[in-house]
């Protein structure tokens, strides 16, 4: 039989020993008043174990659902599943406590991290380094984190949040512009010009004052021209030129990428 060295056994002897504390807390929570699972769940919350303090919750939620403690508790999951990663689960909890408490004071944050959590599945952090252009990805959660956002602006504009909700919001309208533009130009490039100057055309109905305004314009012209339509080319580039001017700071500066947030 192998002989443990002294490190080993005493990392053996320190497991041993997390196991058996944490079994006790187990144990002595299983008959905890609300109180104590809210306190237990709590300071596990701060302490950044998530995963503890999300079955301290649950298991509040569910043993005592009418309490105080439980209320607090089901927006507190919100945010444990968003920090643990389970972003399915947090925009549950969230929609859960804006469905069970539909006039609390806190359903600001609700709305505000679902359009958060919408709004981190949009870009890939390590695409962003490699360079690739994100916005080829299609926007499938743009519109979603638009809506929650939209919801915090408009109902709780007093809110600390509706600040920032607004500016996400306008980020995301630009993405979704600039996808638009990614579209139209696969169209250009397979000359199919009629569908990418239409393209181009609900960029500027829908996406009025984003910075895309100014490639869609570009390509409305590019296509009327190829296909013979003289005077809608014409009115175009009026309209072109009086919006950006040559010397003028949005005519000589290239756009800022969309995820430039």
């Amino acid at each position: 039989m192998p002989v443990m060295s002294r490190s080993t056994l005493t990392l053996a002897v320190a497991l041993a020993a997390l196991s058996l504390l944490a079994g006790c807390q187990r144990n002595r929570l299983r008959n905890a008043s609300a109180q104590q699972l809210y306190a237990a769940a709590h300071k596990q919350m701060v302490q950044n174990d998530m995963t503890n303090a999300a079955k301290n919750y649950e298991q509040l939620t569910s043993r005592f659902p009418f309490t105080t403690q439980a209320r607090q508790a089901r927006l507190d999951l919100i945010y444990v599943y968003y920090r643990k990663g389970d972003k399915d689960a947090a925009v549950d909890a969230a929609d859960e406590f804006l469905r069970e408490e539909p006039t609390n004071s806190r359903d600001d944050y609700a709305q505000y991290m679902k359009g958060l959590i919408y709004f981190e599945r949009t870009p890939v952090a390590i695409e962003r380094f490699m360079g690739v252009d994100m916005a080829r990805k299609p926007p499938a959660d743009a519109l979603k984190s638009i809506a929650a956002f939209n919801i915090v602006v408009t109902q709780y504009p007093r809110s600390q949040y509706a600040h920032d909700a607004q500016r996400r919001m306008i980020f995301e309208r630009n993405r979704l512009a600039q996808y638009d533009i990614y579209v139209a130009r696969w169209y250009v490039r397979r000359g199919a010009y009629l569908a990418a100057a239409q393209r181009a055309n609900e960029i500027l109905q829908e996406y009025d004052g984003a910075p895309a305004e100014q490639e869609a314009l570009r390509i409305m012209l590019q296509c009327y021209q190829k296909l013979g339509l003289t005077q809608l080319a014409d009115n175009v580039q009026k309209m072109y030129a009086y919006n950006f001017p040559p010397g003028s700071p949005t005519y000589a500066t290239p756009h800022r990428r969309w995820w430039q947030f």
